[in-house]
């Protein structure tokens, strides 16, 4: 079998095409989430707290060099030193919106498993051999005991 069939055996498999589709919408949906939380969440959230804008809180480690400064981008292109814990805020958000609807989903879809997996059984188990045997049968085909 040549590489390239073999490549192309692998990559046209259901699994890999459905785990590429799941990572380009899992893309595009954090691009949405952080566009929720940094437009539609956190400004009212700031409002509350006295016009404060999230993505600018940060602490200088360059006292000297930011003074005066108000915005994270200011601090920045001093060259001071920063931790720029309001953009780490806002990217706790993101991941526990995210978290929460992955865990909605997940669940969804184990409900929706566990209606149908009811299926009635037809099968047991050979007290004898353990093998699995249809429900109806007075003898394991396997080893012949009577069940």
């Amino acid at each position: 079998m040549s590489i390239v069939k073999e490549f192309k055996d692998f990559a046209m498999r259901g699994n890999v095409v459905d785990l590429a589709i799941a990572v380009i919408i899992g893309a595009a949906f954090g691009k949405i989430v952080t566009s929720l939380v940094n437009d539609v969440f956190m400004p009212p959230i700031g409002k509350l707290m006295g016009g404060v804008d999230f993505k600018d809180l940060f602490i200088s480690l360059d006292p000297l060099k930011t003074e005066g400064l108000t915005t994270l981008a200011q601090a920045r292109s001093s060259g001071a030193t920063v931790i720029a814990y309001g953009a780490f805020l806002n990217t706790i958000i993101d991941f526990t919106i995210i978290a929460f609807v992955i865990f909605a989903v997940v669940r969804g879809m184990n409900k929706l498993k566990k209606t149908d997996s009811a299926a009635p059984v037809t099968t047991k188990e050979c007290p004898e051999c353990l093998s699995t045997i249809p429900l109806l049968a007075k003898r394991c085909p396997h080893c012949t005991a009577s069940v």
